[in-house]
């Protein structure tokens, strides 16, 4: 199964995902009942009424959650938040991933606002997250995630609308998106976006949410036969578009999936040796692969097409070994999504030849056949003080792990 959160037009705040979570089918008595005995650890604050109701937002229906609170206090420390939260979990007796992701949450936001304002984190106060609907944010989301099993089920976010224009609060006005949002993202491997709505779209509550719960970015739905869909209404209206936050929840097969980087050049006057020292010099600054290809160019010219598949952590110092080792004036970035075989690093000892080795190997399991490949380095070193040839080696290699593996 495979969850897809689309925050592309409007944005994601913590009362629109739980919202969609809950039309997605959620259990909603289940998540107002933990809220409603989460409350008693969140001090000077009411819930009066809390419920779901259907609404329209520019012609999309969608469900919003309507909070009525009763407070007495508009600042708290962010450990007074975050001790709510795990006494919260802990009453629950929520599973031990499901606290850890509540924690995770509030602990985000706590960083982002202790590194924002250079203060220790036990010194952070919040003044707009200080509010009980933070609890009640991320402890109802933490309930409907559990409810429908989506804690282990792969999830994916489109590119992440954050608005434009400026934003007003506690500490004066800057541009949107806020520090606190950028902080919270700075981390994590999600994509935001601007547009002209003028305003803020994600709030840092669905950022940190949104970051404590999915690493995979993807610029297009991934293949997905759709089973339900949710939709989540923010309290706000524009006249563009719905304010709605849509989840797309489906099966896929069982192939894993993820976005890569491109990176491509053409070099028609450098050596051999050249072309394969910068193979290694890519392959040390963390490329996933690297190929290089014989072509022909204008003017007949011969040519050597580079291409590595890297990934956004990596690309920038890839770029730089390409453009200094080979004197290139251009390199060629285009983005890919692939399917992946899951696959696990596997390590085992054995005995060859009255010898002891440590072999690394990984082993990918497809539509219920498992298959296996040893690390190339190792098979070279064990074929080397063995004094056999690497197709002997492997051989019996595979025997002997073979017959590991079926113990």
């Amino acid at each position: 199964m495979v969850l897809v959160i689309d925050p592309q037009i409007a944005g994601i705040s913590g009362d629109m995902l739980l919202s969609s979570l809950i039309d997605l089918g959620a259990d909603k008595n289940k998540v107002i009942e933990g809220i409603k005995k989460s409350e008693k650890f969140f001090s000077d604050s009411t819930i009066k009424n809390i419920d779901f109701q259907k609404t329209k937002k520019r012609g999309i229906e969608a469900l919003q959650l309507i909070l009525e609170i009763d407070e007495h206090s508009h600042e708290k420390k962010g450990s007074e938040i975050k001790k709510a939260i795990n006494d919260s979990t802990q009453s629950l007796e929520l599973p031990e991933k499901a606290r850890a992701f509540a924690e995770s949450c509030i602990n985000s936001l706590i960083t982002s606002e202790s590194k924002i304002h250079g203060v220790p984190e036990d010194s952070v106060h919040f003044h707009e997250a200080s509010s009980i609907d933070t609890l009640v944010d991320i402890v109802g989301i933490t309930i409907a995630l559990e409810d429908l099993g989506l804690f282990d089920e792969k999830i994916i976010c489109m590119p992440v609308s954050v608005g434009g224009g400026s934003v007003t609060f506690s500490h004066g006005t800057m541009s949107n998106p806020a520090s606190a949002i950028l902080e919270i993202f700075k981390n994590s491997y999600l994509k935001i976006k601007g547009n002209d709505a003028g305003e803020e779209l994600t709030t840092p509550t669905g950022a940190c949410i949104l970051a404590n719960l999915t690493n995979t970015c993807m610029d297009y739905y991934p293949p997905m036969k759709i089973n339900s869909i949710g939709y989540g209404a923010g309290q706000k209206d524009f006249e563009n578009f719905s304010n709605v936050l849509k989840l797309v929840r489906g099966s896929a097969n069982n192939l894993e999936n993820d976005s890569v980087k491109i990176l491509e050049t053409n070099v028609d006057d450098i050596s051999g040796e050249i072309l394969g020292n910068l193979i290694e010099k890519i392959m040390q600054k963390g490329a996933r692969d690297v190929s290089i290809y014989h072509g022909i160019t204008k003017k007949g010219r011969p040519t050597n097409l580079v291409s590595v598949i890297c990934d956004d952590q990596t690309i920038d110092a890839i770029v730089d070994t390409l453009v200094l080792e080979t004197g290139t004036l251009g390199v060629r970035i285009s983005e890919s999504n692939r399917f992946i075989v899951p696959r696990t690093n596997e390590k085992i000892s054995l005995s060859l030849d009255g010898k002891s080795f440590d072999v690394r190997y990984k082993k990918s399991t497809f539509k219920g056949k498992t298959d296996f490949k040893i690390e190339f380095d190792d098979l070279k070193d064990i074929s080397n003080t063995i004094d056999k040839s690497l197709k002997e080696t492997e051989s019996l290699l595979r025997k002997e792990i073979e017959k590991q593996d079926s113990k």
